[in-house]
């Protein structure tokens, strides 16, 4: 069946192009395996291509992470170092400023649970490094937020990010959310960094106020993965459109995902942590 089927994956974007992407002007691809994982990481480079993947201009790293179903010995320890490096490379440079963790979806709402199940366990810190700074010297400023949804709280995310930003004036933000694939077998088995920011419930046609540099007043690194499938891929009936799927043992699988995302903001923050480190830490 040949359509157009709703994705937030620059991979899948470019995988639906004509030719599969390979020839698209203003977009450049790599794809690697580290550590037995697939790497794709996709530059646009101008509008050309953000026009041609409907994206903005940026870098998008993919992980695939069909390797840590088999539950091999230290594979979700190599999953998060893989991921912490990865989320490295995009952030700049730190400096003393704090880093905001949003974990952005509905708690209430399993397949929307995975940023604020992974918000649960990144390690808040700007408080300890005020109250305690000489046992805390070696980690970075980092506060944690769980915005919720309109629906439930009368706000957008947006406008109360921003809020809480001009407080704060944070160096960075980490914004974490569940995406929308066109491929089941993508479901909570795939990983996008980026750095360009994020739309609050695009993936699923229910757009919110987009939190960008433009509108936070920092940098916005966007970490999301897909949870749910659009109907249409695998249906033709009028009924699947609009309709959502997402799999049996999705409770399972977004607690498994959110605490490796967690895990990997936490590697990627403070140096010197182990995996074994942040076990003790969030116990």
């Amino acid at each position: 069946m040949e359509g157009i089927f709703r994705t937030d994956l620059a991979l899948e974007q470019r995988e639906l192009s004509p030719g599969g992407g390979h020839e698209l002007e203003g977009v450049e691809a790599v794809e690697e395996t580290k550590g037995g994982f697939r790497v794709t990481t996709i530059d646009i480079l101008d509008e050309r291509g953000s026009l041609s993947l409907c994206k903005p201009i940026g870098r998008y790293v993919t992980v695939e992470l069909d390797s840590l179903l088999r539950r091999r010995e230290r594979s979700f320890a190599e999953a998060a170092e893989l991921l912490s490096g990865e989320l490295r490379a995009l952030l700049p440079p730190a400096g003393e400023g704090v880093t905001l963790v949003a974990g952005l979806g509905n708690a209430a709402m399993t397949p929307d649970a995975v940023g604020p199940l992974a918000a649960d366990t990144v390690l808040a810190t700007r408080h300890l490094k005020e109250q305690l700074p000489q046992d805390f010297a070696a980690f970075s400023r980092v506060c944690t937020v769980r915005p919720g949804v309109l629906g439930t709280t009368g706000l957008e995310s947006a406008e109360l990010l921003k809020s809480i930003c001009g407080f704060l004036s944070p160096e960075r933000i980490i914004a974490v959310d569940a995406l929308a694939s066109a491929s089941l077998s993508r479901l909570c088995r795939t990983v996008q960094l980026s750095n360009t920011g994020i739309v609050p419930g695009s993936g699923v046609g229910n757009d919110r106020a987009e939190l960008c540099e433009r509108s936070m007043g920092a940098p916005v690194f966007a970490i999301g993965v897909p949870t749910v499938v659009d109907a249409s891929a695998f249906s033709d009936s009028e009924d699947a459109r609009g309709m959502f799927v997402t799999p049996r043992d999705i409770d399972a699988s977004v607690r498994d995902i959110s605490k490796l995302i967690g895990y990997a903001i936490n590697l990627a923050l403070h140096d010197g942590l182990t995996v074994e480190d942040i076990d003790l830490l969030v116990s």
